[in-house]
């Protein structure tokens, strides 16, 4: 099965705000065939994303788009958007580790 990285075979990656308590990711595929592939090896699921970002997976939702061929992804902010504590207001820097995620194509 051929591999690559995930930033390579998607239109868009990002994250931002989902209110201020929480952090909403967005994978959109450039073709059904691979967004299927991913979406069918699991490889982006609570478990993973939990132990990347640092959270319990049961605090971790995941929601496949099959109209879109996307994956969307909610998790809490770790600090609530605009607290002193607060590195990213927007949530838009938080998508990072997903970009060379190996999935297959």
């Amino acid at each position: 099965m051929n591999m690559s990285k995930l930033w390579q075979v998607t239109k868009l990656i990002r994250s931002k705000n989902s209110g201020p308590f929480e952090l909403t990711f967005d994978i959109i595929f450039k073709e059904r065939a691979t967004y299927e592939k991913v979406r069918d090896a699991k490889l982006i699921n609570a478990d993973w994303f939990g132990k990347t970002y640092r959270l319990k997976p049961e605090v971790v939702a995941i929601i496949n788009y099959d109209a879109a061929n996307a994956i969307k992804i909610t998790i809490p902010r770790p600090v609530i958007s605009g607290d002193i504590d607060d590195g990213d207001v927007f949530g838009g820097q938080q998508y990072g580790p997903l970009v060379d995620l190996e999935v297959p194509q």
